[in-house]
């Protein structure tokens, strides 16, 4: 397998699955921005035919470090996107952060590659032309993050039955239950303390704001083919239940466990199989009760906005997924208050050309003018 973001979260986790069945896995791509030590730890320990660093200034470092080692190493974006197609690999599992994603998930999938998606991005920048690439290759998109492994894992034996709803949970982040005043004022420290996973910044930042579960609510109408109406959001404080699939007979099946991405990562490598692991197990008398409740899409306003980008369709999810790139990553530079991010991607989404059926150029075009223009509205906002 290609392990793409292997010095991420999801990342470190995937290679914990990899090391405790090392009998069925074999490891042969990994590839890294910027985090050239734990990279060159990891291939040390793993052995890959090959490794990409993405940060052409830490090359040196690494080719130095694993070419004595019959390790390949090279860098750079393009690097990335070609070696996701070597014959020797079977699945690609996408771990990169944010729009990066999309392009190296393109060139696998024309390489008939198999991907196990931990980006959910990829799908909400471009989830019909990603689709629609993937039946015309016969591969299988096996989903990772926990909310839709949940639904996926439900579906498993009713792929006939049709879908009446999705129904989505969220924790809530570590503000939920606030209001906008209490937000104005708010830290990137508060906002990076999420009170159940263990998450890289940027995805904690979009859990605060919810801007995760509409990112996640995209990704749910492309993989499992359903319209956004069927789609529903409940925060569920504990993080127990995972998600959850209603039925045109009014059944509903949930998928029950402790917030741990192994789980979801472990049967995405190994669907139809369920592998044995050592993972801590769920114990209902730990949690006496279950709680659910309404999302406050007026306080949380990125919600309804990635609900609007979806019913909009075209290029208008890849301009909500720039926009919001641009602004996490200038709230944890203390550049933007966090009521303030609602505010810019708002903006943005007004600001950009709508383009009702964009190509893969256009999503290209769409991208980088989000980003100059949010980048302009930030500064605008700061004077």
């Amino acid at each position: 397998m290609a392990l793409l973001g292997s010095t991420g979260s999801i990342g470190v986790q995937t290679l914990e699955v990899i090391k405790s069945h090392s009998d069925r896995f074999e490891v042969e791509v990994l590839t890294a921005q910027s985090n050239a030590e734990l990279l060159i730890r990891q291939a040390l320990d793993f052995t890959p035919n090959a490794v990409v660093i993405g940060n052409e200034d830490k090359y040196d470092m690494v080719k130095d470090a694993l070419q004595p080692q019959g390790v390949k190493v090279y860098t750079g974006m393009s690097a990335l996107a070609q070696i996701v197609e070597m014959d020797t690999i079977d699945v690609v599992l996408t771990a990169l952060v944010g729009y990066a994603g999309l392009i190296p998930t393109i060139h696998a999938i024309n390489a008939g590659k198999n991907i196990a998606l931990a980006n959910k991005e990829t799908l909400v920048v471009a989830g019909e032309l990603i689709t629609k690439l993937a039946s015309s290759k016969g591969v299988n998109i096996y989903p990772v993050d926990s909310e839709h492994s949940a639904i996926f894992q439900c579906l498993v034996g009713e792929f006939h039955n049709p879908i009446e709803k999705l129904i989505l949970t969220a924790s809530g982040g570590p503000f939920r239950g606030k209001d906008r005043e209490f937000l104005k004022t708010v830290t990137k420290e508060q906002a990076l303390k999420h009170p159940n996973w263990d998450m890289g910044a940027k995805i904690t930042i979009d859990s605060a704001s919810l801007m995760n579960k509409g990112l996640e609510v995209i990704e749910a109408k492309w993989l499992f083919g359903v319209e956004p109406s069927q789609i529903e959001v409940v925060v569920h404080p504990q993080s127990i239940v995972h998600s959850l699939v209603q039925f045109e007979d009014g059944s509903i099946k949930a998928q029950l466990g402790l917030p741990d991405m192994r789980i979801p990562i472990q049967f995405a490598l190994t669907y139809p199989e369920r592998f044995p692991s050592n993972f801590p197990r769920f114990d209902f008398a730990q949690y006496p009760s279950l709680n659910f409740e309404k999302p406050d899409l007026e306080t949380f306003r990125n919600l309804q906005l990635a609900y609007d980008a979806l019913e909009r369709g075209g290029n208008a999810a890849c301009v909500l997924n720039a926009a919001n790139e641009i602004v996490v990553d200038a709230f944890l530079k203390d550049k933007v208050g966090f009521l303030e991010m609602s505010d810019i991607i708002n903006e943005t989404l007004n600001d950009v050309n709508f383009v009702k059926q964009p190509s893969l150029e256009d999503f290209i075009e769409t991208d980088k003018i989000s980003r100059i223009i949010a980048i302009e509205l930030i500064n605008k906002h700061n004077k």
